[in-house]
């Protein structure tokens, strides 16, 4: 049975910009809905906490140990994307539900098997990044309250993922529209009025992921046909763990490996000070923002790529890709500089302490300038995988990206110890993986379009 025209977009037939569009637009929302989790945290404690500076740090020394700990499974939620997209592309709906199905188990078991982890690893890993000792005990409890919701992390980005391989981004954003504005509710009161502090927002987070997560799920059992999710099917079938696994574990891999070059600079930016990590932390916010618009034509750029490849529409993908690339670009300039234009505001949003914010401000003129060239091997790497290669555009990151960084902080960055030297990798980064990225995608889409199909030229 087909799905209700209102929940779903054709990505096989008609006019692509305006349809990409549509597509990423809820993505790009849900992402910045899914960040501002994290940012009213910062905001809140930031303005709210008793002890104001110390509070933002610990909260925001967590998000790159939260990306590392969690990216792993949220790359392989792409594997289920394009899994359930090419099954639909070639018009096999058991195996679409097959691979619905085989992704929630999946979901469910890394869910849990990280709420055990991060317990476990909390305050380790946070010792091991030269957490400041004002602040790490803070921060211990912050991560340790977070990592109750990962299960329902889990299941809300694979759920999420089913839902767009299906061409429905809207439920999704409904989802994180009303745990957003539960948490920013909860936020308030259990700092402001509860004086709870770091574990205060720790405890919106954890509920507001919980909402997220319930409402999405409900959406799949409401689903017709071969995209209802029905629970006494949940279950890991062998070939569907694979076609999940051998697209989205390099793509979790590359996450893991490119989380832990920015934690390496996280504990740099620790031996700076807590002023330092607080303004650091509070810039990077706009970043997030920037990088989740580029995201949301990344998702775009695999689902739409994996359809139509699947379907023999090597063209179109060509114009999927142009179309991609060209709309991330753009949008992520006219963010980056919007940020940058109005810095002295947007910091402030975020702390009420002046040599924080002057931190903060310095973070966002140097990596939101030239935040445009990122979209390159972003959208690259998902056009790639939307193809079948996975492995090429993650080891290209891994290596243009993640093993730069690493040795800029170690060569680089001790030659002049300043906080503006350590940024200064992320757009020297971005090129040169950028540069990679291309040159393996015009080299790889041709020889793509030959094995699906010999006959093409």
């Amino acid at each position: 049975m087909p799905l209700p025209t209102s929940h779903r977009i054709d990505m096989l037939h008609g006019p692509l910009v305006t349809r990409i569009i549509a597509f990423a637009l809820p993505i790009a929302a849900s992402s910045l809905l899914q960040q501002l989790f994290n940012s009213v945290d910062l905001a809140v404690v930031g303005h709210f906490a008793r002890q104001e500076a110390l509070a933002t740090a610990a909260v925001g020394c967590n998000s790159s140990v939260i990306n590392l700990i969690v990216n792993l499974f949220v790359g392989v939620s792409v594997g289920a994307n394009v899994a359930v997209s090419t099954a639909i592309g070639q018009k096999d709906e058991k195996r679409a539900s097959s691979a619905i199905h085989s992704s929630m188990t999946v979901a469910i078991v890394s869910g849990v098997f990280l709420l055990a982890l991060t317990l476990v690893v909390a305050r380790p890993i946070l010792t091991l990044m030269d957490t400041p000792p004002e602040v790490l005990p803070m921060a211990v409890e912050y991560l340790r309250i977070y990592a109750l919701g990962m299960p329902f992390i889990m299941v809300y980005n694979f759920a999420s993922a089913i839902l767009r391989s299906i061409g429905d981004t809207r439920r999704p954003l409904f989802c994180l529209t009303c745990a957003g504005v539960l948490n920013a509710g909860l936020n308030l009161l259990l700092v402001i009025v509860f004086h709870l502090d770091v574990a205060g927002v720790a405890i919106a987070t954890v509920v507001s992921n919980v909402v997220s997560s319930t409402l999405v799920v409900v959406f799949l059992l409401r689903e017709k046909g071969f995209a209802r999710l029905d629970l006494r099917k949940l279950g890991v079938r062998r070939d569907d763990l694979s076609r999940i696994l051998r697209i989205g574990l390099p793509a979790g891999l590359q996450s893991v490996v490119f989380s832990l070059s920015n934690v390496i600079i996280q504990s740099n930016l620790n031996g700076l000070g807590a002023t330092v990590v607080a303004g650091s932390a509070a810039g990077a916010n706009y970043e997030s923002f920037a990088y989740f618009v580029v995201s949301a034509f990344c998702q775009a750029a695999v689902t739409f790529t994996s359809q139509n490849y699947a379907a023999g529409q090597y063209r179109r993908c060509n114009r999927i890709f142009r179309s991609c690339l060209a709309c991330a670009m753009i949008s992520s300039a006219a963010l980056g500089w919007l940020f940058i234009w109005q810095r002295p505001f947007f910091a402030s949003l975020f702390t009420g302490d002046a040599e924080v914010a002057v931190y903060a401000q310095t973070r966002m003129a140097i990596t939101l300038s030239l935040y445009f060239i990122l979209p390159t091997y972003e959208i690259g790497g998902s056009a790639l995988r939307g193809m079948g290669y996975s492995l090429t555009p993650a080891l290209m990151t891994v290596v243009g990206t993640c093993l730069l960084r690493i040795f800029w902080v170690f060569a680089v960055f001790p030659i002049f110890g300043t906080f503006e030297s350590l940024l200064a990798v992320y757009p020297v980064s971005w090129s040169i993986t950028g540069i990679a990225v291309l040159t393996s995608y015009f080299i790889l889409r041709g020889r793509a379009y030959r094995r699906h199909h010999p006959a093409h030229q």
